[in-house]
């Protein structure tokens, strides 16, 4: 336990997700998933690396150097806690991304998905409902 009273010179932690396509991946997180591209690099015309925020969340995405030996992204999960996870899921399905039907774990409704590359991405919210209710209204 810190008894240090300086506050802590840590402020935030950032995902940074190399990826496979910076041309499959940033429409991907602007168009499909709403995020905002804040900062970029571009080196020689092209985008090369991006800082992407929604709310008060937000991560990098830098493609590979050379080609990735394996599958990118396996492992990986990001979770957003939001103030309403349906309705961004519903927001998601209107876009046409495929999202997994939401689901009450841990006092949360939660709602994921893959990026892609394989990263995993879950929407999460606070609720009273039971766990393991499953969303019947589809929208």
């Amino acid at each position: 336990m810190n008894s240090d009273p300086k506050p802590a010179n840590v402020k935030l932690a950032v995902p940074f997700f190399r990826v496979s396509s910076m041309e499959v991946s940033v429409p991907f997180y602007t168009e499909g998933l709403g995020f905002k591209m804040t900062h970029q690099w571009i080196d020689q015309g092209k985008l090369k690396w991006c800082w992407l925020e929604i709310g008060g969340a937000a991560f990098m995405l830098q493609e590979f150097y050379k080609k990735a030996e394996g599958k990118v992204g396996v492992g990986v999960e990001i979770c957003f806690q939001c103030e309403d996870a349906l309705a961004i899921y519903r927001q998601l399905q209107s876009r046409g991304i495929v999202t997994q039907t939401p689901f009450v774990g841990n006092g949360l409704w939660v709602t994921s998905l893959l990026d892609p590359d394989g990263y995993q991405l879950s929407f999460q919210s606070p609720t009273d409902a039971p766990e393991e209710t499953v969303l019947t209204d589809q929208p």
